[in-house]
C-alpha cells in the first residue's frame, strides 16, 4: 500500500511508517498541484499538514484513495465533503500542538503588551527609543478567550499564571467546566466590550467564517488588542485593517491570514501589527507528536481497520471495535438480507438497538447496516464512510434509536426499510457464543442462525413447503445445514431460511420459485469487511 506524504513530516513519523509491513512511503514534500494530482492516483493514503490543498479534483484523481491524514487539528484544507461521498476517512491529530498554540498565543500578547518587535526592528536602525516604547503589564488585565476548547483553555491557565481576570465565550462549554478553570463565561459581544486582550480559538466552517467583523471590533476597548492563532478566516481582514489605521484598537498580533501564504500588504503596513507566518504549531516537540501520532493513526487504519480522530466518521479505541465486532456483523448480514429481500421502494431506513447495544458507541454500527443495504443496488463506491451520504443524496431518511424496551432477546438490532405505505423489517441478535442470529420477519418470528450463505423464502402456509424444498436442494446434491420455517399468527404467510454448505445454481433456485406456495426465494451470500 502507498502513502503520500506532500508536505514535510516528522522524521519520527516517516521512520513508523517505513516500518510497517506492506506499506511503501513516498516522501514528496512541496508538490506542484500538477505533481499532486499525478502521485495522488495509486496512493491509498495521503498525509498532510496545511500547505496542500485536497481538492474534489485531488480526489477525483485518487482512484485507491482511502484515507487522508492531517498532522495537526484544522482540515480546511482539506474538502470533507468530496472526501465523505468518495469513501475516504479523514483523521486529524487534535491536541497534538496544543500547548505550542497555547504558549504562542501568549508570545503574540506579550510582543504587544511590551512593543517587542518594534524596540527590536529600532535598535537594528540605529534607534534608542526607550522612552517612546513604554508597554503594558497583563497583570490586572482581562483575558477574553474565544473558544474554550484544549488550546483556548491551555491559554486561559497560563494567563491566570501572568495575573489576569478571564472571561470567555464558548457556546459550547457549561458553566460548571467554566468555574472550575476560574472564567467567566459571557456572550460574544460582552467579551469584546470587557476584554485587554482578546484570543480567538475556534475552529473554521461555515458559521465562524468572518465572525469578527466591523461590528465586533467597534464594541473593542481603544487600548485592547486581537489575537488570532487559531485560522485567517475568523476575521474580516478589511475590517481589522480599517481598525488599526484608524486607532480604534491598540494591536493585533496574528499567526493566521485569509489568503496565506500570500498576506494583504496593507495588513502588513499597519504599524500595530505583530505577525508570523503561521509558526503557531510548529515546534519541535509538536511536529514530533503530530507527525508520529498521524502516522500511527493511518498505519492503524490500513492494517487494522481502527479509525482514530477521525472527523467525517465516528472513531473507536481498539477496545471499543473488539465489543463492537460482533455487532458490526450482525447489522452487516442484517443490512444485506433485508436489501435483498425487500420489495418496496423504500424512502426512510429505521435503525433500532435494544439491551446491550444501545449502551454502545452504535453510530459505525448503522454505517454498516447503511452500506450493506446500499451496496447491493449501486454503481457506485459504497463503504462505512460514505454510506451516509449515498443515503442523503438518494432523498432516504436515516433514523436511528435506542429503546429500554425488554424483548426477548438482550441485544437486538432491528432494520426497518419504509415507504409511506408498506414496510419491509428484520431484527437479529448476538446469541450462543457471539454467533448472529435472525430473529423475525416482517413481524414473523424465526430463529435462524445468519449462515454465510443461506436460502430465504416466503411461502403460503400450508403443508408439504419444506419437504418440497428440501427435496430439490436434496436431488441437487446440495447439503442443508438447518431448514428454519417462521409462522404468522395473523397471516396465512410463512418465511423460511435453509443455510445450505454450498452455493445453490440458478436454475435450482428457479425450481424452488416454482413451487405453487412459494411467493419469494432468494439466496444471499454474506461477504464481510471485518
Amino acid at each position: 500500500m502507498k502513502i503520500l506524504i506532500s508536505d514535510k513530516l516528522s522524521p519520527q513519523g516517516i521512520a513508523y511508517l517505513e516500518q510497517q509491513p506492506g506499506i511503501e512511503v513516498v516522501n514528496k514534500p512541496g508538490l506542484s498541484p500538477q505533481g499532486l494530482l499525478e502521485e495522488v492516483i495509486d496512493a491509498d493514503a495521503l498525509l498532510v499538514r496545511s500547505k496542500t490543498k485536497v481538492t474534489a479534483q485531488v480526489l477525483a484523481s485518487a482512484r485507491r484513495l482511502k484515507a487522508i491524514g492531517r498532522a495537526g487539528a484544522g482540515v480546511d484544507n482539506i474538502d470533507l465533503k468530496a472526501a465523505t461521498a468518495q469513501g475516504v476517512v479523514v483523521m486529524n491529530t487534535p491536541g497534538g500542538n496544543s500547548v505550542s498554540v497555547a504558549e504562542h498565543a501568549l508570545a503574540l500578547m506579550l510582543a504587544l503588551a511590551r512593543n517587542v518587535p518594534f524596540a527590536h526592528a529600532s535598535l537594528l536602525e540605529g534607534q534608542w527609543l526607550k522612552s517612546s516604547l513604554t508597554g503594558t503589564e497583563l497583570n490586572g488585565k482581562a483575558l477574553g478567550v474565544v473558544g474554550l476548547g484544549k488550546i483556548g483553555s491551555l491559554v486561559a491557565q497560563r494567563a491566570r499564571g501572568f495575573g489576569m481576570s478571564l472571561l470567555a465565550y464558548d457556546p459550547f462549554i457549561s458553566e460548571e467546566y467554566a468555574q472550575s478553570l476560574g472564567i467567566d463565561l459571557r456572550s460574544l459581544e460582552e467579551v469584546f466590550e470587557e476584554a485587554d486582550f482578546i484570543s480567538l480559538h475556534l475552529p473554521f466552517n461555515g458559521k465562524t467564517r468572518g465572525l469578527i467583523s466591523r461590528s465586533l471590533l467597534q464594541r473593542m476597548k481603544p487600548q485592547a488588542c486581537l489575537i488570532n492563532a487559531a485560522r485567517g478566516g475568523l476575521v474580516e481582514e478589511d475590517d481589522l485593517i480599517e481598525a488599526l489605521e484608524q486607532g480604534r484598537i491598540a494591536g493585533a498580533g496574528l499567526d493566521v491570514f485569509v489568503g496565506e501564504p500570500q498576506v494583504n500588504p496593507r495588513l502588513l503596513q499597519c504599524k500595530r501589527l505583530v505577525a508570523t507566518p503561521h509558526i503557531a504549531g510548529s515546534t519541535v516537540e509538536a511536529q514530533a507528536k503530530v507527525g508520529h501520532g498521524i502516522a500511527v493513526q493511518i498505519a492503524d487504519y490500513l492494517l487494522r481497520g481502527i479509525i482514530s480522530n477521525a472527523v467525517n466518521f465516528p472513531s473507536v479505541s481498539p477496545q471499543e471495535r473488539e465489543r463492537l465486532m460482533p455487532y458490526l456483523h450482525l447489522g452487516e448480514r442484517l443490512g444485506r438480507l433485508v436489501s435483498s429481500v425487500c420489495t418496496i421502494r423504500y424512502s426512510q431506513i429505521g435503525i433500532r438497538y435494544y439491551g446491550e447495544v444501545s449502551r454502545l458507541n452504535y453510530k459505525p454500527i448503522s454505517n454498516r447496516i447503511l452500506k450493506a443495504v446500499f451496496q447491493p443496488n449501486l454503481s457506485e463506491e459504497v463503504n462505512d464512510i460514505n454510506a451516509r451520504s449515498r443515503a442523503q443524496e438518494r432523498g432516504i431518511d436515516v433514523i436511528e434509536t435506542v429503546s429500554s424496551r425488554a424483548r426477548g432477546h438482550s441485544n437486538l438490532i432491528s432494520i426497518q426499510l419504509r415507504s409511506p405505505d408498506l414496510m419491509s423489517w428484520v431484527e437479529g441478535a448476538v446469541m450462543h457464543h457471539g454467533e448472529n442470529y435472525l430473529v423475525s420477519v416482517d413481524g414473523i418470528p424465526i430463529e435462524s442462525r445468519l449462515g454465510d450463505r443461506l436460502l430465504f423464502i416466503r411461502n403460503q402456509d400450508r403443508p408439504g413447503v419444506i419437504g418440497q424444498v428440501g427435496t430439490i436442494l436434496g436431488d441437487s446434491g446440495l447439503n442443508i445445514e438447518s431448514f428454519v420455517l417462521g409462522r404468522s399468527q395473523q397471516q396465512a404467510d410463512a418465511v423460511g431460511v435453509a443455510i445450505v454448505d454450498d452455493p445453490i445454481p440458478l436454475g435450482v433456485l428457479r425450481r424452488i420459485d416454482g413451487i405453487p406456495a412459494i411467493r419469494f426465494a432468494q439466496v444471499i451470500e454474506f461477504g464481510l469487511d471485518d
